[in-house]
């Protein structure tokens, strides 16, 4: 395929979607990231998108969120991995709000399996996913339906959080960032998620390596607020996701990323999709000599359990049941 027409491809993807991972277009056009990233970058000199940390999308994107239909195609298999991840978080008999969003949804799904939950949520189709999981009970907040994710919000939704107080809270938005934390385009979205935060104990965000580094409109959850980040394993030339990981992690966020060949505590294989690479360092950090008291040295980076009872670097997350 010639630049010309990859390029057209493009622009008529993230025309349609709103906003499209660098590793679909690469997928789709049947080429690498580089070459992706090198088109995305012509597109957006002659003001035809926008480039966002692992995507592009359309002029003015910082403004306008795509509709389920589109999100519901964009980074599918890493919704998958953090979805797995995430499940293993929620134990017997927890009571837990959740979110809007295609990755919660994906999260919902293996919700069903835990007996004695109680899952509090505005999303329709969070309680769809749950609706014939006879062993989960599933409480809905109040609200005036948006269509574009078929989630509850207004006063009648936050209204319906008062008082409530759960153990955790799985949140995922439309961007993450070290600086501002969790953000969402809709400013009715983003009011709901918080009054879903204030609710819990811990905070969990759920986001995948598209969304580090990208800031929309309004807040959501602040950095100080975020107890942990569930993510994949962004890729090797990422430089900007790495940066953003080492920010969160150095701002006591403990971060899990989902990613092969992992083991788990126990120094069991792990299941597909619930890995978390041991002794990982961070994306774009180089391993050191000395420090930390490991052979060579490892610098920032990512560890399991078994690890962390060594002492923790960079805060991440015990994956075991507490």
């Amino acid at each position: 395929m010639f630049a010309a027409e990859r390029r057209q491809l493009i622009l008529e993807m993230v025309r349609a979607n709103g906003a499209v991972s660098l590793r679909e277009l690469a997928r789709v056009v049947q080429t690498s990231e580089v070459t992706v990233r090198r088109d995305v970058r012509a597109l957006e000199a002659e003001g035809l998108l926008d480039r966002r940390h692992g995507g592009a999308v359309l002029p003015g994107g910082f403004t306008r969120e795509s509709g389920f239909p589109q999100k519901s195609h964009l980074s599918t298999a890493e919704k998958t991995a953090i979805a797995d991840l995430a499940a293993g978080l929620v134990g017997e008999g927890e009571a837990i709000v959740v979110g809007a969003g295609t990755t919660t949804q994906e999260l919902a799904r293996r919700l069903a399996r835990v007996p004695g939950l109680t899952v509090v949520t505005n999303s329709l189709l969070v309680a769809q996913a749950l609706a014939h999981a006879n062993r989960v009970e599933v409480v809905m907040t109040g609200g005036t339906l948006r269509g574009s994710n078929y989630a509850l919000v207004g006063s009648g939704a936050e209204q319906s959080l008062h008082g409530l107080r759960v153990s955790r809270a799985f949140i995922s938005g439309s961007g993450l960032t070290a600086e501002r934390g969790l953000s969402t385009s809709n400013m009715l979205s983003a009011s709901v998620d918080r009054a879903l935060v204030q609710a819990a104990a811990e905070v969990v965000v759920l986001a995948d390596h598209t969304k580090l580094g990208s800031d929309t409109m309004f807040q959501t959850v602040p950095t100080e607020l975020i107890t942990r980040l569930v993510t994949d394993e962004p890729p090797v030339h990422d430089e900007r996701a790495a940066t953003e990981l080492q920010a969160l992690a150095d701002q006591g966020v403990e971060i899990t990323v989902a990613g092969p060949g992992a083991e788990s505590a126990a120094g069991d294989p792990m299941p597909p999709g619930r890995q978390q690479r041991p002794d990982m360092p961070l994306p774009g950090q180089r391993r050191t000599q000395g420090g930390h008291g490991a052979p060579g040295g490892l610098g920032p980076q990512l560890r399991n359990a078994a690890a962390l009872a060594e002492g923790p670097v960079g805060r991440v997350a015990d994956m075991r049941r507490r």
